[in-house]
């Protein structure tokens, strides 16, 4: 989930800087440190979008910088469990298909994705069924649950996320409206 949260961090000011310390220069700093990677709390950083308080400097010895606490507001990204996204697959596998959902890509396990058996077709990049002739691809729009997260601070693109698309209402958007459709030809043929 997207959200707008306001945040307290430390940014240092390099010494060709200090003439002139501006809620623009802090900005573009905050934004070098902290875009695209992830918080506990917050989840990953997406952007910086404005300072509101500047404090007072502070030098610590042998540092040549000079370090002003900041409070701003950013722009995050904190998948919750059991929200539902809408993301595009960007991998296949012979295990699943990576779902891009926001800064980072969440795995749909090929056990979660049908409750029909999906073969892994290398060439082509999809996952295919033989039963209904549908297939899972790179480019193709996915609305899916989040059923398992596991933050990795220090390094964001280690985090794991784990989907489901067996629920009704999940799956392959094309396939929801397939669905759609013969629901309501069989409700109008009645």
């Amino acid at each position: 989930m997207y959200k707008r949260v306001r945040l307290k961090d430390t940014v240092e000011v390099p010494p060709k800087h200090l003439a002139e310390v501006t809620p623009r220069l802090v900005k573009k700093l905050l934004q070098d440190k902290l875009e695209g990677r992830m918080d506990e709390d917050a989840g990953s950083v997406v952007s910086v979008v404005k300072v509101h308080d500047i404090g007072d400097g502070a030098v610590l010895p042998n540092r040549p910088g000079v370090y002003y606490e900041a409070e701003f507001d950013a722009v995050t990204f904190d998948p919750q469990m059991q929200e539902v996204v809408d993301g595009e697959v960007v991998e296949v596998v012979n295990f699943g298909a990576f779902v891009g959902i926001g800064p980072v890509d969440g795995l749909l396990h090929v056990s979660q994705i049908s409750d029909e058996y999906l073969a892994y077709d290398e060439e082509n990049q999809q996952l295919a069924s033989r039963e209904s002739n549908r297939t899972l691809g790179v480019g193709d729009s996915v609305r899916a649950r989040i059923v398992t997260k596991s933050i990795d601070e220090r390094n964001p693109r280690e985090s794991k996320i784990g989907l489901t698309a067996k629920q009704v209402g999940l799956g392959k958007h094309g396939w929801l409206k397939d669905d759609r459709e013969q629901r309501q030809a069989a409700t109008e043929s009645e």
